[in-house]
């Protein structure tokens, strides 16, 4: 058996095992709101004007523990339960950033650096927001695919009922995404083993490339948000804050696995306006953090 295939195998379990418990954690908090959340609760929490809702909802992200593939499930359910498709994915994208595990993993990762924290929380935040008040003007409709949509009612169902309900649906949920999850794990293993890092690390020495380079990086490494300030930190001799700034923000937003997993629960018009939005933003967001 080939070193290289060897070295995808390690890569594959190690990126599975990372990701499954933040996935698990995220089926059963999708599965909770499933069968405890009622659209008139959400309608009470979630305010009517859509800017006010998209700042809501960017700043719930912090009470959610969950990375970037667990916050999926979340946020299709949210959808499903009614909260519009601008605001659910405010909370989506800064779910794994903000959230205190992932402030605190890139404070210890950068030396108790609270200027890595700020940046990294404030441009997640920013561009979470512009991009959510983009998308209540351009997408009116919902953007989830047909299979996705919430057709059960559950309200007057007895709490073993709906703790019953809960596993079950945490269940479906979990298969349902878990697919994605593998073959996003796979094709990331598979990329990190045969495209080299040296590869995009030797072109990326200006002063735009080497943030584009990092974004990439971000992309094909797929590190659970937890996770990946470490990996950003093995990296400050190389390059420039911004740019891993840039490597922080853009792979809690978009990596390979969570970008098929939701692909899997919304329209890919959807998703691709969105994955540029990200791309431009994250972009124009660490360029200024370059000049501050």
């Amino acid at each position: 058996m080939s070193q290289s295939f060897l070295q995808m195998n390690t890569i594959f379990i190690s990126i599975l095992i990372e990701s499954l418990p933040f996935v698990l954690l995220g089926v059963l908090i999708s599965g909770i709101i499933q069968m405890f959340v009622t659209e008139e609760m959400i309608a009470k929490i979630i305010p009517k004007n859509r800017f006010l809702a998209v700042l809501t909802t960017t700043f719930l992200g912090a009470l959610f523990p969950a990375c970037e593939c667990g916050i999926v499930p979340i946020t299709r359910r949210l959808m499903a339960k009614g909260v519009p498709h601008y605001a659910a994915i405010g909370f989506m994208l800064t779910g794994p950033i903000i959230n205190p595990i992932v402030l605190f993993s890139t404070y210890i990762a950068f030396g108790n650096s609270w200027r890595m924290v700020l940046y990294r929380g404030g441009l997640s935040f920013a561009v979470a927001l512009i991009i959510g008040f983009i998308l209540s003007y351009q997408f009116k409709d919902s953007q989830l695919r047909e299979s996705v949509h919430d057709h059960d009612h559950h309200h007057g169902q007895g709490i073993l009922a709906k703790i019953k309900g809960t596993i079950q649906h945490s269940i479906d949920e979990f298969f349902s995404v878990g697919k994605f999850l593998i073959i996003g794990a796979f094709l990331a293993a598979a990329m990190q083993t045969y495209l080299k890092t040296s590869t995009l690390t030797s072109i990326g020495h200006g002063e735009y490339s080497s943030t584009i380079v990092m974004m990439a990086l971000s992309f094909v490494l797929s590190v659970c948000s937890e996770a990946d300030a470490f990996i950003a930190s093995s990296f400050q001799s190389t390059f420039a804050v911004n740019s891993l700034v840039a490597f922080l923000v853009f792979g809690a937003m978009f990596d390979i696995k969570n970008t098929l997993m939701m692909l899997s629960s919304f329209k890919a018009k959807f998703v691709l306006y969105l994955f540029i939005y990200v791309s431009i933003f994250v972009f124009l967001g660490s360029i200024i953090i370059g000049y501050l």
